[in-house]
């Protein structure tokens, strides 16, 4: 399996080969597809893997019902890595920031012609 290949890609690629190898007259058992697909699988899926290898007869576990497994396995995983990443990304949005005013005093401003009292009522209109 290459890496991040979809498991569906997998198993079209997989298909592929047995039914060429079939045309030679190659034949295989149910139990040896299992195991070659279940081989297959990256270090992504060894979690699985170990147990179907140790829940299911290999030798009896339909090949069709593997396929259902993996693909809903990888729906499951993409849906938790979904939310993770989501998470994450929330825990690493900076805290939004308030706007602060600068004041300042142009020579051809009339900031000199305004009085005490409504400098003051300036100044605490730019504090709030």
């Amino acid at each position: 399996m290459k890496q991040n290949e979809p498991i569906v890609d997998m198993i079209t690629r997989f298909t592929d080969i047995i039914n060429g190898l079939k045309g030679f007259d190659r034949k295989f058992t149910n139990g040896e597809l299992v195991s070659k697909m279940l081989r297959s699988l990256s270090e992504d899926w060894n979690s699985l893997r170990m147990l179907i290898e140790n829940i299911k007869d290999v030798n009896t576990y339909p090949l069709e019902e593997l396929y259902g497994t993996l693909m809903t396995y990888e729906l499951i995983n993409a849906k938790t890595k979904k939310k993770t990443r989501k998470s994450k990304e929330e825990m690493k949005e900076p805290p939004k920031r308030q706007i602060a005013l600068k004041l300042t005093n142009d020579e051809g401003s009339s900031n000199k012609n305004m009085s005490d009292e409504e400098l003051d009522d300036l100044v605490l209109l730019v504090k709030k």
